[in-house]
């Protein structure tokens, strides 16, 4: 039953973002679209509840108690980063919104990404941890805990392995191929096109913009 539940509450998270999405920028409702992405949080609440109810009715605490913790603490740690990437794809898509930023793929930039991300993993395991220490303490001295325990060791065992696959990106930051500008570059260059298209007044754009425009419009 409590493996059956992960799969809907997996199956409900997508079904819910697309809807949430679509309300917002297809349909044109952004409240009900914000309404049915806060609904997302409320499938670990009731994946809690019945875990709960699972051990409360005597059943062995097992392998699959230990999943649905560390089920609820991956969506905790990176749902919301999720959610974050596919609402900026979709609002660029369906709202008119600038395209969002690919992450960085070089450098110390690149290695401030996947340690952004590897606190994700850090928050999992710690969430994680607690509902499995919390179970355990339900459970008491009369069943079976060591299978708790035991997933507490693979959540952080987990987020060791994400950690020193981050560490890796700063101890040999991944350098851009030649003849590739810099992520920084980049951001500076896309920063100043943007910068003119605001511009209302000649002296809200910079002098080599307005230079250039001029120089155009008098080929023309």
């Amino acid at each position: 039953m409590i493996v059956t539940l992960i799969v809907v509450c997996e199956v409900g998270f997508w079904v819910l973002l697309a809807a949430g999405l679509a309300a917002r920028y297809l349909l044109k409702m952004p409240r009900t679209g914000i309404a049915l992405l806060l609904c997302e949080p409320l499938l670990e609440v009731l994946l809690l509840v019945v875990t709960a109810i699972d051990l409360k009715n005597g059943a062995d605490p097992s392998w699959k108690h230990g999943l649905a913790a560390l089920y609820i603490g991956y969506t905790v740690g990176h749902g919301h980063r999720t959610v974050k990437w596919l609402d900026g794809h979709a609002a660029h898509r369906f709202g008119g919104a600038t395209r969002p930023p690919k992450p960085p793929r070089y450098g110390m930039a690149r290695a401030r990404h996947e340690g952004k991300v590897w606190l994700g993993s850090v928050t999992a395991a710690a969430v994680a941890s607690g509902l499995l220490l919390l179970a355990a303490l339900y459970v008491g001295d009369d069943g079976n805990t060591d299978s708790l325990y035991g997933w507490i060791f693979v959540a952080w065992r987990a987020a060791g392995i994400h950690g020193l696959i981050a560490l890796s990106y700063a101890i040999w930051p991944k350098k851009a191929p030649e003849g590739e500008a810099p992520a920084s570059a980049r951001e500076s260059a896309a920063s100043a096109r943007e910068s003119a298209v605001p511009a209302r007044d000649p002296e809200h754009v910079p002098d080599l913009l307005v230079r250039g425009t001029r120089k155009d419009e008098q080929q023309v």
